[in-house]
């Protein structure tokens, strides 16, 4: 088996940017004033950026595994050319299959290029990508873009917002684009009794909601107007999106007025003290147990040593596949219950928003079990990863409900076409529906009624061979500048994605669950039902309300070292070994706090 380093939203040629060293400051250059201090970003092709703003303290030291703290006043001027530093990343290397076709070689290659990062605890900054012409009364729409990555990888390097913004000034409707950087795996997601006691769990849904208070109190400095910002994300982005949707009951506290979710919303996880096996692995390997606090030493924990350990735990393409180590749970805080019975429930903010899929999401995702060859093996997999303590009657309706009939299976519609191993298309029709079609269903069933919401399925690149139309194979379309590109910048300006587009995108109601359905060939979109797989969709969702997503308790198969099959490697960042803060510049101002929200932010205007 070949090995290749997979990112779900490095998406190369329409996404990825390489980083540069910083350029000097031209004279040309933006400028804009926050607080009492000065950032100088650069112009280019019709857009001013501003890149690796920090909006909260670094988080280091005795800061590591606590709530972020707002960053307080800016003082002083500061060139804001480049991107900040990546978080750590969580290694998540694929074992490709022998004898894949080139194609879908090719594809995985491209989704798996990313940037050299430099990568640093010190990683929550911000940008801000704005049409050149843009004033402080300009007060535009903005797009808030949180990035995916199956919640142990991802930075906003990956991704130009300069397309959206280009596209969106050629459309007449231009908008303010923002992406944050969040703490991932580990370090976002550590789960426990302690954590959960200590109120310090699903830190990345904290730092999202702090860049979003940092949007109310800047960005109309950069042209942008905070009462009309739209939250946008793909994967863990998008189910992050549907969180923050989640979040204070429902309330949204005026951060944000729309959404729009690609391949992901509100997840089948249980609470947060369901990862206490993955935070003692981390505690013995700090060589932590012996401490009367094991979460203040964790804090004190050399990098190294907790980044190792991290490596260790199984990721998104392990064999245990999305049965994830490192994702949001219920906290009693953030989330106060599963997020699939919040939706039950009725806490959800009642605000427009997107919802969409691609038609494959689990093909991706099931590359790694091509072991799994028999109904047995497949039975033995899911009672062990996926849907751990369901009967043997619930089991055997699970199956029916997806057989072992390949034309049946995913890539859908491919008749015997792509089938890896006899239970390839099986399994990824079933990984797919459990994580990202049936949650969507639920959340669309449950508030389309209250609320304005539209819903597609992409169908574009089915005949990529094994894969067809994958997981993060929309993200190609968004970031091309294409009809979902103008979907999105549309629906951020008039809380309708209608406006010039073809065909018109109908709403989603639960009496006519239209779809826009995107397709290859002449005709490259139409309106469809989501009238498929009903039945195994609805079991799937009530098996998952009872028996959320399950982490299989892995120590008894842990090797001393590290975890089966999984060899952490950096080949794609520049070490692994964080980037040492440098002395903090951007200092606060004596008389302001860091939790003070009272901060100022002037015009944008050329450099003179």
């Amino acid at each position: 088996m070949a090995s290749l380093w997979v990112s779900l939203f490095a998406i190369s040629a329409a996404a990825a940017t390489v980083l540069a060293p910083t350029p000097p400051i031209a004279s040309s250059s933006p400028i804009v004033k926050l607080d009492r201090g000065t950032f100088v970003g650069t112009t280019a092709n019709g857009t001013n950026k501003f890149l690796g703003i920090p909006f909260a303290q670094p988080p280091v030291g005795d800061l590591r595994f606590r709530l972020p703290k707002a960053f307080g006043a800016y003082v002083d001027k500061h060139n804001a050319s480049a991107f900040g530093f990546s978080c750590p990343q969580q290694a998540d290397p694929l074992a490709l299959p022998d004898g894949l076709p080139l194609p879908t070689l090719q594809f995985l290659s491209s989704i798996g290029t990313r940037p050299t990062i430099p990568i640093s605890e010190d990683c929550l900054t911000l940008n801000i990508i704005a049409p050149a012409s843009v004033t402080p009364d300009s007060k535009l729409p903005v797009v808030v873009w949180i990035y995916g990555g199956g919640f142990e990888d991802g930075s906003t390097a990956f991704f130009d917002g300069s397309v959206i913004v280009n596209r969106s000034i050629a459309l007449h409707q231009p908008v303010v684009y923002v992406s944050m950087n969040y703490r991932i795996a580990a370090f976002g997601f550590l789960a426990s009794k302690e954590v959960k006691d200590a109120k310090v769990g699903n830190l990345e849904l904290w730092d999202q909601r702090l860049a979003l208070r940092w949007v109310q109190n800047y960005i109309h400095a950069f042209g942008g107007d905070p009462s009309k910002v739209t939250i946008w994300g793909e994967s863990a982005g998008a189910i992050s999106v549907s969180l923050q949707m989640l979040a204070n009951g429902g309330k949204t506290e005026g951060l944000f007025r729309a959404a729009f979710m690609q391949s992901g919303s509100p997840t089948p996880v249980g609470d947060i003290t369901n990862g206490q096996k993955y935070y003692d692995f981390l505690v013995a390997r700090t060589n932590c147990s012996g401490s009367y606090d094991t979460l203040a030493c964790l804090r004190a924990a050399p990098y190294e040593e907790l980044k190792a350990a991290m490596d260790d735990t199984p990721s998104l393409f392990s064999y245990q596949s999305i049965a994830l180590v490192w994702q949001p749970r219920a906290d009693g805080v953030f989330l106060t219950d599963h997020p699939q019975k919040l939706v039950q429930q009725g806490k959800v903010a009642r605000i427009p928003f997107v919802a969409g899929e691609c038609d494959d999401e689990g093909t991706l995702f099931s590359l790694s079990q091509t072991n799994v060859t028999t109904d047995a093996d497949l039975r033995a997999y899911l009672a062990e990863f996926i849907t751990i303590n369901v009967t043997a009657a619930q089991m055997d309706q699970l199956l029916t409900l997806y057989p072992q009939d390949v034309t049946q299976g995913s890539p859908f519609d491919t008749g015997t076409e792509n089938a890896l191993t006899p239970e390839f298309k099986r399994i990824a029709s079933l990984l797919g529906d459990f994580l990202f079609q049936a949650p969507r269903r639920l959340l669309l069933k449950n508030v389309s009624g209250k609320q304005n919401a539209w819903s597609y399925l992409n169908k574009r690149l089915k005949s990529l061979p094994i894969l067809g139309s994958a997981h993060a194979s929309d993200v190609l379309i968004i970031y091309g500048g294409q009809d979902l590109t103008d979907y999105l910048i549309q629906f951020a300006t008039n809380l309708n994605p209608n406006g010039g587009s073809s065909p018109q995108w109908p709403r989603y109601t639960t009496s006519s669950p239209q779809l826009l359905t995107l397709l290859d060939g002449p005709v490259p979109a139409n309106i469809t039902l989501d009238a498929y797989r009903v039945d195994a969709m609805k079991f799937i969702t009530e098996l998952s309300l009872v028996y959320p997503l399950w982490e299989r308790d892995f120590q008894a198969h842990l090797p001393e070292h590290h975890f089966d099959g999984i060899l952490p490697t950096f080949s794609s960042l520049s070490s692994s070994k964080p980037v040492q803060p440098e002395p903090q510049s951007l200092r606060l101002a004596p008389s302001l706090s860091a939790q003070d929200e009272s901060h100022t932010g002037t015009a944008v205007y050329p450099a003179t």
